[in-house]
């Protein structure tokens, strides 16, 4: 079966001036134009395109891959406006169309946003949406505590960051954990925090099992101890530093700090005065 919006694999019928045609089956058949074809292309090959509808509504075929397919979500720049929508670069000749009653907030040329790419079934036709919440589930059974995820940020607010997972789902970030520079349409890995009781999914940058919490913490030592021996022993960065300072510092979060320099109290290697830390 066709799939429009994606990658499919299809057989070469005939070749004629303005390019191949390919077998679409139940579709007909669907011209590849020649700026895609090489000279080693023959009748009954078979070859990988995407498949996408031309400004004239004809079903026609690419071999260069967009920057997101149907049912994905992507990061793509605004190049052009008018009544109908808006208009951004996803990789191919053809603009990508965001309609103007799928925009949360009216687009301005030269920025970008996190969109939700659709097949509109009435007319074939790609289309994107801001309205990911539509599309994405926001609950999940299957996904487990601890597992790896790709991330796209796709939103922020002041308590927390969303985040498209595997692209197929929605999920938090909350910011008191988050300690490095995150932006809108920034890809990272990620992991499932929980699955809360109603199965709305908590996201964390960072897990450790036992014995890499052990390991972590030693690493987080050595360095307290090397930061202060490069300050003639003495450092204003303490368990009353802000979670930001320390992380610009150790790359931590401040839990896992606080608990490094205990440590290095308990074992006498460092002295503790308000917000000051002493090497012993």
């Amino acid at each position: 079966m066709l799939r429009i919006g994606q990658k499919n694999v299809l057989r070469i019928v005939k070749r004629l001036p303005q390019g191949i045609y390919l077998d679409g089956g139940k579709q007909g058949e669907i011209l590849l134009p020649n700026r895609y074809l090489t000279d080693d292309l023959n009748v009954d090959d078979v070859i990988e395109v995407f498949i996408y509808l031309d400004s004239e509504d004809r079903l026609v075929a690419t071999t260069e891959t967009p920057y997101a397919m149907v049912d994905e979500c992507a990061y793509l720049k605004v190049i052009a406006t008018n009544k109908v929508g808006a208009f951004l670069d996803w990789g191919l000749q053809k603009d990508l169309l965001v309609p103007h009653r799928e925009q949360k907030h009216p687009f301005k040329v030269g920025e970008s946003y996190v969109v939700y790419l659709y097949l509109d079934e009435r007319t074939n036709r790609i289309a994107a949406t801001t309205y990911l919440d539509s599309q994405l589930s926001e609950t999940s059974f299957y996904f487990k505590e601890n597992q790896s995820v790709d991330l796209l940020i796709c939103s922020q607010t002041e308590l927390a960051y969303k985040a498209v997972i595997n692209q197929t789902h929605l999920g938090l970030l909350y910011a008191n954990e988050v300690f490095q520079p995150l932006s809108l349409g920034q890809k990272i890995n990620g992991y499932i925090k929980k699955i809360r009781v109603d199965k709305k999914i908590d996201l964390c940058l960072q897990i450790a099992d036992a014995g890499k919490k052990d390991e972590t913490l030693e690493v987080v030592k050595k360095s307290i101890v090397t930061h202060l021996i490069a300050n003639q022993g003495r450092s204003t960065l303490s368990d009353k530093s802000s979670p930001e300072d320390i992380y610009t510092a150790f790359h931590v979060s401040k839990k896992v700090f606080k608990r490094a320099l205990s440590s290095l109290y308990k074992e006498r290697v460092v002295l503790l005065e308000g917000k000051l830390v002493t090497l012993v």
